[in-house]
């Protein structure tokens, strides 16, 4: 019983940390002056595909933590072909 409660309680902080429901629009928020960074991979580690400045309306297909931070996998509306992730601290709620 153990075994099942961690994996368990591990998905539900993951679906609990990704405000809203995947498919849903957010908005780049806070990047100030400098573009947030649409990368190919959930961490800071990964290459860097696209900047994308306040106000761009994104549609979010799901969000993962890695090392402690929040990362949502993303396509422009204006270009859903394009996927990437960027740190959930810059999204908001449209």
């Amino acid at each position: 019983m153990h075994r099942l409660l961690f994996p368990v309680l591990a998905a539900m902080l993951a679906l609990a940390g990704c405000a809203g429901s995947p498919g849903g629009q957010v908005v780049v928020e806070r990047a100030g002056d400098e573009l947030l960074k649409l990368r190919a991979g959930p961490g800071l580690g990964y290459r860097v595909l696209l900047g994308l400045p306040d106000g761009t309306a994104l549609r979010r297909q799901g969000c993962v933590t890695e090392m402690g931070q929040l990362w949502c996998r993303v396509s422009p509306v204006s270009a859903p072909r394009i996927v990437g992730y960027v740190s959930a601290d810059y999204l908001s709620e449209r």
